[in-house]
């Protein structure tokens, strides 16, 4: 049993689980707001250009029981929308952090031999091809 506590707190312990509770955190609180644009600001945007609001649309089955197809319509609009919004803040940030962060260039891990021009390690002191000797 301990050891099995044990590896329960290595796996809570790692970065990626810190990682992932953090963004889901986060990722509930913008939530909230991404839904608050799409139903504050931009369907009655879009309510000015199409005047249609399809929670109003049902059927009615048997009796007592309702059908409530507009409302779906509804989420399903306003997911599309949502997603495109969410789409585009991940693209405006992503291009944000590629201007800000600077590239490393990734330092070469092979040099050409001077005699026979082969491609052979940076750490190499002797030609694997022609074996000759390789100065500093």
């Amino acid at each position: 049993m301990k050891k099995l506590i044990n590896e329960f707190k290595a796996f809570i312990s790692r970065g990626n689980v810190m990682d992932m509770a953090v963004g889901i955190i986060i990722g509930g609180a913008f939530t909230s707001i991404v839904s608050s644009l799409v139903e504050d600001i931009i369907n009655p945007i879009l309510g000015l250009f199409g005047g249609m609001n399809f929670d109003q649309f049902a059927v009615k089955l048997n009796g007592e029981s309702t059908l409530y197809y507009g409302k779906f319509i509804t989420n399903v609009i306003n997911f599309i929308i949502m997603s495109l919004i969410v789409f585009l803040i991940v693209k405006l940030m992503n291009a944000a952090s590629n201007r800000l962060v600077a590239k490393e260039e990734k330092a070469p891990d092979t040099k050409e031999c001077p005699y026979c021009k082969t491609k052979i390690a940076i750490a190499a002191t002797r030609c694997p091809n022609c074996t000759s000797q390789l100065g500093e």
